[in-house]
């Protein structure tokens, strides 16, 4: 007997504790019956459970008092099958946005997966896009929770769903050190890219939550690496829309100079406190990725002349970031050292 068609035993007990748990929130949770189910379930038996299910899970989670993690398990383990859209017709963006904004992580993983969805197709990131809402409660809690999975996560998500949605995509992909970093696929429709760089509101939230985080030094910090770390890949996709800015007075604001530069000269330049050995790391790895990976970007004048500066700036107090990058390419792999080599003297006029 195909194993996909035994039935999934205790799905009835879990359905009736799951009125229960509508009816009131605050009674304890049957946990060895979630985990009987959830063991059970494929690929094949999953898709007639999602309407018993899913919407009762969902209403649960709007008002748990208690770590919902069990509950998002259950939730994530049913969502595997389905697409953004289909998501959205059985969640509302409300349900999402309150679990974006929990306090529990399991809560914020949930949500970030569904969000995840919307990066398997340009469509979908586009759908995504005018979700202003949804948007914004994304960016808080990627810069704003402490813990290190949820940002890692929402570092992942931010980037492939810019990915899929770029409309200026290198048609070949990038590969550096053997690591694909953007793959070769069909350009998007941008509209998610100007959600982010060209939302005067979305653009203002990431500066100041990199610059005065209201949840103090320490989570300003953590929001300050993750831009960090997913700027490279980003300045890799779409060069222009890192290094431009509609919103000259908000650079006033925050970087105390009156010019279109954009995301990329902020962290570069502006944001990290160089005294923080810990952060000026994290600052010295964002460069030796940024270079690592431009060197093998198409090439164009705007681009040199725009990494010339960022690194002259960067380097001029700043002996050790400039050993670090002249050294860069004995830590790379032998096939790719003399070109970066050459990358690098070039950025930084060298002889």
């Amino acid at each position: 007997m195909d194993t996909d068609t035994i039935p999934v035993t205790g799905v009835e007990e879990l359905e009736k504790h799951l009125d229960e748990l509508v009816a009131d929130p605050n009674l304890d949770l049957n946990a060895k019956l979630f985990d009987h189910v959830e063991l059970q379930l494929t690929d094949a038996n999953i898709p007639p459970l999602i309407p018993k299910l899913l919407p009762k899970l969902t209403e649960i989670l709007k008002k748990y008092p208690q770590d919902p993690k069990i509950l998002c398990s259950l939730a994530i383990k049913l969502l595997a099958p389905l697409n953004f859209t289909q998501i959205l017709s059985l969640a509302s963006e409300e349900a999402l946005i309150l679990a974006l904004q929990s306090p529990a992580p399991s809560a914020n993983i949930l949500a970030m997966t569904v969000l995840e969805k919307a990066a398997k197709s340009p469509g979908d990131a586009a759908i995504l896009a005018m979700m202003n809402s949804m948007i914004k409660s994304f960016i808080i809690q990627w810069l704003s929770a402490p813990q290190v999975e949820v940002g890692e996560k929402g570092s992942k998500i931010l980037g492939d769903l810019l990915d899929i949605d770029c409309d200026t995509r290198p048609p070949d992909g990038l590969s550096v050190n053997g690591m694909e970093i953007v793959v070769r696929k069909p350009p998007g429709q941008g509209l998610l890219w100007r959600r982010i760089f060209n939302d005067r509101d979305i653009y203002d939230l990431i500066l100041s939550l990199c610059t005065n985080h209201p949840l103090g030094t320490q989570q300003q910090s953590l929001a300050q690496g993750r831009l960090l770390r997913v700027l490279p890949r980003l300045a890799a996709l779409n060069f222009r829309a890192v290094t431009w800015s509609d919103f000259a007075d908000l650079n006033q604001k925050y970087t105390d100079s009156t010019n279109n530069r954009g995301i990329l000269h902020f962290a570069a330049l502006f944001m990290v406190d160089k005294e923080d050995m810990l952060m000026h790391l994290n600052l010295i790895d964002f460069f030796e990725a940024l270079l690592s990976i431009q060197r093998i970007t198409p090439f164009s004048t705007h681009k040199i002349d725009t990494l010339k500066n960022i690194v002259r700036d960067a380097t001029a107090q700043d002996n050790v970031l400039k050993a670090a990058i002249l050294t860069l390419p004995e830590r790379t792999v032998p096939e790719e050292a003399d070109e970066l080599r050459q990358f690098i003297q070039e950025i930084l006029n060298s002889e």
